[in-house]
């Protein structure tokens, strides 16, 4: 006999990060052609911008809007120092004080050898894995040293039963990094690759972002009724930044010919 599933969270709230010193210069990197990203500091110790403090304050301000009904009742934070900035500006913009928990789980993707690299710089430094990049897709390739996304996705499954354990009936507010976003949304609604795929090509998930995911009854799959929302940020007069991630790469589109029929 099976044993019955037993309800967790209602809500998730989805954040990303307030732009940081990182963004900014990977884009910049990107526009220059450049091969490095010159940041100067780990990934984990990577703050905002003055442009990403306004938001998470505007992030705030949207907080206080809410009805009680409405409000996060726990936070759950990745421990990289932009995420932590984010949640606690907003927090103490919006004078909630919540209980708040620092999770490694919700942490950005690893990259391995290809830290701090542009794809120009991969290109030129490790040609191999760019093609295997490009051979295996997204979703699947594992830089050395580093964590593809289907191995993001399975420390979220694990984080989610924890949520579920810990918050059973409550709305959780979680403040993490772009991919984690997506990936949150493939493990919760029960995507495949290709729906993965799509979204990754279609959306960049922008700064300080909003994205609900409801389930009422506590059991089953997710419902995404806001993604990527940003109005917030015009409404209390932060910029609206969008800095993606690294391309998408769909290895069923992408191959060539002769790959393709092998597959």
């Amino acid at each position: 006999m099976h044993q019955a599933e037993l309800p967790g969270a209602i809500e998730l709230t989805l954040v990303r990060h307030g732009e940081s010193v990182g963004n900014v210069a990977a884009s910049a990197a990107a526009a220059a052609g450049a091969e490095v990203i010159d940041v100067g500091l780990r990934d984990a110790d990577v703050p905002l911008t003055d442009t990403g403090v306004t938001q998470a304050t505007a992030l705030g301000r949207s907080l206080t809007e809410l009805d009680a009904d409405a409000r996060p009742e726990s936070v759950w934070c990745s421990p990289y120092l932009r995420a932590r900035q984010t949640a606690r500006t907003a927090l103490d913009t919006a004078a909630l004080e919540l209980p708040f928990r620092v999770d490694e789980r919700v942490r950005d993707r690893e990259l391995g050898i290809l830290d701090l690299l542009t794809g120009a710089g991969v290109a030129a430094r490790f040609p191999q894995e760019a093609d295997r990049r490009q051979w295996l897709g997204k979703f699947y390739y594992r830089p050395p040293g580093g964590e593809s996304w289907a191995d993001v996705a399975l420390r979220l499954r694990s984080v989610m039963a924890d949520i579920d354990r810990l918050e059973a009936g409550r709305r959780v507010l979680v403040v993490c990094h772009d991919a984690v976003i997506m990936l949150f949304r493939y493990v919760c609604e029960g995507m495949d690759e290709e729906q993965l795929l799509e979204l990754g090509r279609t959306s960049t998930v922008r700064n300080a972002s909003l994205t609900r995911l409801v389930r009422p009854s506590g059991i089953g799959l997710w419902t995404a009724q806001e993604f990527n929302r940003s109005e917030h940020l015009r409404e209390h007069g932060a910029a609206v930044t969008d800095h993606g991630s690294d391309a998408p790469v769909d290895p069923h589109q992408d191959m060539e010919p002769a790959q393709a029929a092998r597959s």
